[in-house]
């Protein structure tokens, strides 16, 4: 239970960063964003997983990027509602982006979820190494 308020609050944020940068997502009220961070969050639990199925081979096709476009329908549609609207399919797009980038950097920051960023920094090869494999025949 305290995870799915962690993720809930997390994408609140982020639809709320999405609402203040992206021109054509807005809402009426703080209880309108609340309602439609909840329904976002139950379509992604449902019909996400069901049109990630159905769009498989288009998926496969684009290397994973239709997923911004299964995204964007999400948030579409939750823009629908009476106190939360997003104007057009590219708002959507452009807002699902912002979504999963500030959802991403808050996951790994709050360590909730399954998303982890690693930095990872070593020294410099010595110069003069190639730093290739060497393969003895």
């Amino acid at each position: 239970m305290i995870a799915f308020i962690k993720r809930w609050i997390i994408t609140t944020v982020a639809v709320l960063v999405a609402a203040n940068i992206v021109h054509g997502i807005h809402y009426d009220t703080g209880a309108g964003l609340i309602m439609a961070t909840l329904v976002l969050g139950l379509l992604n639990a449902v019909v996400r997983p069901v049109l990630v199925l159905v769009s498989l081979p288009l998926l496969i096709v684009t290397l994973g990027l239709f997923l911004l476009v299964i995204n964007a329908l999400l948030l579409y549609w939750v823009g629908q509602m009476r106190t939360f609207h997003v104007d057009s399919f590219w708002a959507a797009l452009l807002g699902s982006i912002v979504i999963s980038l500030v959802s991403l950097i808050l996951n790994t920051l709050t360590r909730t979820g399954q998303s982890r960023m690693e930095f990872h920094r070593g020294k410099p090869p010595p110069p003069g190494n190639d730093g290739g494999p060497v393969i003895d025949v």
